[in-house]
Parts: structure tokens; sequence; C-alpha cells
């Protein structure tokens, strides 16, 4: 029947079509996933294969340590390290060379050569062989081996003074490849010097102690006004092995010019005595005395014979205030107090007269904005960078530092390649040892430049190095101990040196400044919440007894609100500046009118009391309170104006009531408002606003009153009057007369006297 009615062309039925269709899904899967799933496994592992590491990226090859990183004729070079195998396979029959290449001329060529990576046949040095190869019978996938191996420096093949390539490489074989090949290699450099150069370049190496902002502007109320910390973190940077500590004990030991933010100085100096730490909505007690007081020593002995440069307080960011502040009124006078509180800062506390004559932006980066705010302080010298005052003169060597710009100013410019040159996890022993040998190798291409003249290098490394940065630093600066090809020299001569008429000294125009920096600048509304706190600053400090108490740390935090060490910490920068600005409302508000209730004023005049509270510390003074009626017809105030005025002055701790004359001319009701202000006639705190209901007596209910009050004093007189006859009517005495009736007159005349009358005297006859 099926067949018959496909032939006559039925259709079946819908269920039956369902039934069908799901059974050959069903039968059909297993065949479709094997048909898709056969051919793609191997093009799975062929993918996995591909991304394996190999040729000479099988094995990676790191270089923690070479010494000496200079050598000269009789030393022997030892160098250590780590190989590990990256691939899947084990490495076996492998060997450890080490390889010298040709000499390298010119900083470009050191550029290149860094940046190679891989083995390269033909372009990569032979190795030495014999038996300065360490054989290694099998390195495991995944596993790390140390090496160490030493050779003569005399089998290296040094020929002339100069810098030449060095490479460690790892040869062997895997399952994969099985024959021997080069399977990993690290390259570096190798100074060659035997000798005192002829010249010799002089080298200026700023060592930068400047830390964030970890003070606030809270201080207490006693009379130390012991200081309140953010937080304990400098205590940690301060302690052995922190990263300040790090900074004072290898820098003593080296050639270098001190560049310090005096607030760090004050932070620091603050610790060695009693001061509070934050935490929460509290402080607890510091305890980081000692830690302090050992800092401070070490560093006043290390700077005692060298140069130091002090930036103005708190380290500006200069081209914040170029790009951003510049513009809001105001902001360039906190630098000119940032500069002026430097030096003395310094003096105080470490006993060295330090240079302030120096102005360092953010990376070195200038633009003509930013050089005019960095003198507008009084700096003659901006120290720059060389990416961002570029040579464009196609010298063949790389001038001097000292630029003269113009208008009396002069651009330090110090080398961007040896100033970056410790940037990065210098932790990592690999990336410190090659970072030193190319700081090496790039200051002696330096020297082998095709120049007689003299010329003097500055390198300024990063504001805030690492603890491991330092110590690159410091290891890169000792290898130059010897002075073979350099010679230490400090900024403010260098700044004096004589510069290359060739170089170039045209300031970047400000579209040419670099875009990141730019995005890290404080905003312009930094700078107007700094102008507000200033506002509110300059009107509390008027009315104190003793303002240094609340002007010096105050006018310290508002100095930190614009430092450099804010870029990149936006949300940090707006939180110390809002909570500067709330301390200081709150202090202000500790000077304030009391609250005062509704009056009422009967009569024509009265007095109104007004009490002004002062719950600070010390007393308040240069005051006036204001009062002010609303409606000077109705009611009017002391000489019978609308407003009165009274001086006031306060002792810390007290309040004070003052009483103003008020005289009545209507009823009703009349708003009064109170106001403190300034001497100057600017507002101070908020105004307060109270209601006086005036009930004036008239006239006309005067007489009312005054007639009532008449007939009351009449009235009590006609009853003494009747009491006092009464009295009189009463019995007399024994003499046996008859009593008078209180009906009978009163005689109205007296007893006849037997005197004679006086002159004018009415007598009776």
């Amino acid at each position: 029947m099926a067949e018959a009615a496909d032939i006559q062309g039925i259709s079946h039925s819908p269920a039956r079509r369902w039934l069908r269709r799901t059974a050959s899904v069903i039968l059909g899967a297993p065949l479709v996933a094997t048909l898709l799933a056969g051919p793609a496994v191997p093009g799975a592992q062929a993918d996995e294969a591909s991304k394996a590491p190999s040729g000479s990226s099988t094995v990676d090859v790191t270089l923690d340590s070479l010494a000496p990183s200079a050598p000269v004729k009789g030393d022997t070079l030892t160098v250590s390290g780590t190989l590990t195998n990256r691939s899947k396979e084990t490495v076996t029959d492998a060997r450890v060379d080490l390889r010298v290449g040709p000499r390298l001329f010119g900083r470009t060529s050191i550029d290149t050569a860094a940046e190679r990576t891989g083995y390269v046949p033909g372009s990569d040095p032979a190795a030495i062989g014999g038996k300065y190869t360490l054989k290694i019978a099998k390195l495991p996938s995944g596993i790390t081996q140390n090496f160490t191996l030493s050779v003569p420096v005399g089998k290296l093949g040094l020929d002339d003074a100069g810098v030449y390539q060095f490479g460690v490489s790892l040869s062997g074989q895997t399952s994969r490849v099985p024959y021997e090949q080069v399977l990993g290699i690290e390259r570096t450099f190798l100074p060659w010097q035997q000798n005192e150069s002829d010249s010799r370049t002089r080298i200026t190496y700023l060592w930068p102690l400047i830390a964030s902002a970890h003070l606030t502007a809270e201080t207490g109320s006693d009379e130390q006004q012991t200081p309140v910390f953010a937080d304990d973190d400098l205590a940690a940077e301060l302690a052995p092995g922190g990263r300040l500590e790090q900074m004072v004990s290898l820098g003593r030991q080296l050639p270098v010019t001190w560049v310090i933010d005096p607030d760090l100085l004050a932070g620091v100096d603050a610790m060695t005595k009693s001061y509070r730490v934050r935490v929460g909505d509290t402080t607890i007690a510091g305890k980081n005395q000692v830690v302090a007081k050992q800092w401070l020593t070490q560093l006043e002995s290390a700077v005692a014979d060298d140069k130091v440069v002090a930036l103005p307080f708190a380290d500006p960011d200069l081209a914040s205030l170029a790009h951003r502040g510049k513009n809001v009124s105001g902001s360039l006078s906190h630098l000119q107090n940032a500069t002026e509180v430097a030096s003395p800062t310094v003096e105080t506390v470490l006993h060295v007269k330090p240079s302030t004559d120096f102005a360092w932006p953010v990376e070195g980066a200038i633009d003509p904005s930013i050089v005019d705010v960095a003198t507008s302080a009084g700096a003659h010298n901006v120290i720059a960078r060389s990416d961002s005052l570029q040579e464009t003169g196609g010298l063949p060597y790389t001038p001097s530092a000292a630029r003269p710009i113009g208008g009396g100013t002069t651009a330090v410019v110090a080398d961007y390649r040896l100033s970056r040159a410790f940037e990065g996890d210098m932790s990592n022993a690999g990336n410190s040892t090659l970072a030193v040998q190319k700081f090496l190798a790039t200051t002696l291409a330096l020297n082998d430049q095709d120049t007689d003249d003299e010329r003097s290098i500055v390198v300024a490394p990063q504001r805030m190095p690492t603890a491991a940065q330092a110590q690159s630093m410091a290891r890169a600066l000792h290898a130059l101990d010897d002075e073979r090809w350099t010679q230490p020299l400090d900024l403010v001569d260098a700044a004096e040196a004589k510069p290359d008429a060739d170089a170039t000294t045209r300031v970047p125009g400000t579209s040419q400044y670099p875009r990141k920096l730019r995005s890290q600048e404080l905003p312009t509304q930094a700078f107007q919440d700094i102008k507000a706190t200033q506002a509110s600053l300059d009107s509390f400090r008027v009315i104190l007894t003793q303002p240094e108490r609340v002007v010096t740390p105050f006018g310290n935090a508002i100095n930190r609100s614009m430092s450099t060490s804010w870029r990149g910490r936006p949300l940090e920068a707006q939180q110390y500046r809002d909570a500067v600005r709330t301390y200081l409302h709150g202090l202000t508000n500790e000077v304030q009118l009391i609250s005062k209730s509704d009056v009422t004023l009967s009569g024509r005049s009265a007095t109104i009391p007004v009490t002004v509270q002062n719950k600070l510390v010390q007393g308040v003074d240069h005051l006036v309170l204001r009062l002010k009626s609303d409606n000077a017809t109705r009611l009017r105030l002391n000489d019978g104006s609308a407003v009165a005025e009274k001086p006031i002055r306060i002792a810390g701790g007290h309040s004070q009531s003052v009483k103003f004359d008020a005289s009545a001319n209507a009823n009703g009701q009349v708003q009064v408002r109170a106001q403190l202000y300034t001497e100057d006639g600017t507002p101070y705190g908020e105004e307060m606003t109270f209601t006086v209901k005036v009930s004036e007596v008239t006239p006309t209910v005067l007489l009312v009153i005054a007639g009532g009050l008449l007939l009351l004093v009449l009235a009590g007189i006609r009853m003494y009057t009747h009491r006092k006859r009464a009295n009189a009517d009463g019995p007399s005495g024994g003499d046996g007369g008859e009593p008078e009736q209180p009906s009978d007159p009163t005689p109205d005349t007296g007893p006849e006297s037997g005197e004679p009358s006086g002159t004018g005297e009415k007598v009776d006859r």
C-alpha cells in the first residue's frame, strides 16, 4: 500500500514524515561527527606544533651576572646564568658556549644589536669553544638549570678599544631535530678600554630623593602641633632594605648630584619626633622615630661633601601648571612659595646649602609654556631630555648638555638613552645585567665619537627608582670608578660648561608635547580646588592670634596637592585635595554663631543678645559681628540704623555674648540677619537669621493704663483716710469725758500759743 501510494503521488502523513527525518538524523550523526573530527585532529596538532618554541627560541638563556663588567687585560671573565627548556621535548647532547662578536661602532649599532632576537648564522660570531665550554647531557622539558663559565680575557680575542658584542648560547638536539643546532642565545655587550682614554667624557648622574605625599594638613592641638600622616608607608621606605634607605646607602659611595624634594626631608624630620598615623576615623601613635633618625643621620653624612640640588617644595608638576594651572589665578604663586621654602628646609634638616636654580619637568619634556612656568619662580636652568629637545642639525656626535635657550635660561639636556637605561623590572638579575652592560657600552661609544671637544653628559633617571633599580644604577656607576673613559661632574658645573655652538637650542612647540604625558597631568579642576582652599585659608588666617599654626601645615599641603607624584593616580590626588579642604572647613566652623530662637520685643527699646563661639585652641580677633534689620521702619538697631556692628575678640575655647540695642516703632515681625565678617569686609562663616516679634504699646493705651493706676492710688488714699478716722473716733483716755462721736467734725484750729506769732504766719484770734 505504501508503494502504491508513492507511485500514485499520495503524500505521507505529517507524523510519519517527522519519524523518518528524526531517524535519518540519529543514524547520520555519528558519520558526520567522524567525518568532521577526522581531519580536524591533524590540523590541531599542526597548530600546536607550530606554536611550540623551536630553533634558537627552544631554550631561554639568561645572564644573571657578568664580572667584571668592564674587564682589563689579565682579568678572568665569569659569566653565570640559567637555562630553561621551553619546549615539550628533552634537549640532549647540549653545550653552553661563549661568543665574542666584532667591535660595534656607534650608539645606533648598539641599539640594533640589543633589539636582535634569535641566532642568525653568519651574523653571530663563532663560539670560543675548547675548554671554555660547559657540556650538559640532558635538559628535560620545563626544567631550569644554572650555569657558570669562566674564561681569561686574553682568550676573548679583544683587539682595539671599543664595544664588543658578547653572547652566551646553548647548542644541542631534540628528538624532532636529531642534529646539533643553536637552541638558545642571549646577547649583551662588553666594553673594552685597557688604559685611560686621551679624552674622557664628563658624566653627571642625578640621584633623586623624592617620595609621594604622606603628611596631611592635620596637626594636633598640643603646643608641638603633632603631625598626622595619612599612612606609615614612608617608614617602610626608610627601613633597612627599603627604597629610600637603599638610595642613601648606595648614593653615599657614588659620585652623584643629589636632587632632593624638601618635602621628603620635612616628612622624615617630623617622624623623628612624636607623630600620629591615621587609621580609619581615628589616629594612632607612630612608632618609627628610630628609623627616621637613622636615615637622616646617614643622609646628612652622605651629602656633606657632595653637591645638593633642592627642587621646589613637594616637587610641583610644572607641565600641569603650564598647561592647566596658569589660567587659574593664584596657581603660579604656589610655585613661588614652594621655591622660597625649599632652601631653608634643606639647610635646617641637612645643614648644607643647596642650589635652587634648577627646575625639572616630568621626564625632561619641555615646551615654551613649561619653560616660562619653570623660570617664573627664579630658576635659570631647566633639566630637559634629548628626546624632547632633539638634535636637528645632523651632528655625528652627542653634544654637551648645556644649551642656551634664550632669556638667560639654560636647558640642561640629559641623554635619554642613558636616563632610561634602568627602567623596568631590575629585580630580575638577567634584566639588571643586560641594563648595566648596555649602559657601560653606551658611555664608551659616546666617548669614542669623532669630536675633539670635551663634553659633559647628564643622566637624569626616573624620579623614584625602586630599590632594585637603584642597585643596578650603582653597579653601573661603580664600574666607572677607575675613570678610564669617563669622569664625574656635578650638575652645577655641567650647567655652566661651555655649550656646543652647533647643538640645537630651539624649544619644541606645545603641540609636540607627548600625548601620554599630557594625559597624566592634573586637571584644571585640581587647580580650581586649590584656589578655593587657598581662599578659605586666607579668610581664616586673618582672624587667628597665632596664624602660623595653621598657615604652615596647610600651605605645605596645598603644595603637595600639585606634586608630580600624583601622575597616574588621579583618584588619590582628588582624595588628598578633598581631605585638605574638608579639614580646613572643619576648623573654620569652630568659630561660629550659636543658633538663636525667635525674640519677642515688648516696649520701645530692648537689647538683642547674639552669641559667638570659638572652639579653637587659639584665640580669634579681627572679626566683626554685623546685625541687620530687614525692616528698619519697624525695628532699628543701636544708633537708629538698620545695621549695627561690634568687634569680636574671643579666647580659645570660649564664647562671647554680644548685645545690640534695638528700638521698635511699630508692631509686627522683623527678620534679623547676623553675620561674621573679617575686618576687610569678607563674610566669615554662615549667616544666621532669626525673627524679632515687636509688640509696641501706643500712647492711648498708656493713657488708659495711667488713668487706671491713678484711680487705684486715689482709692487707696480714701481707704487709708477712712481707717484713720475710724481709729481716731474710738474710746478716749481715763479722764471720764464723753467719747467723741464719729460724726463730730474735727477741730480745724490748734491750741492757742502764748508765744508771739512769727512774721507772715497766720494766727487765730
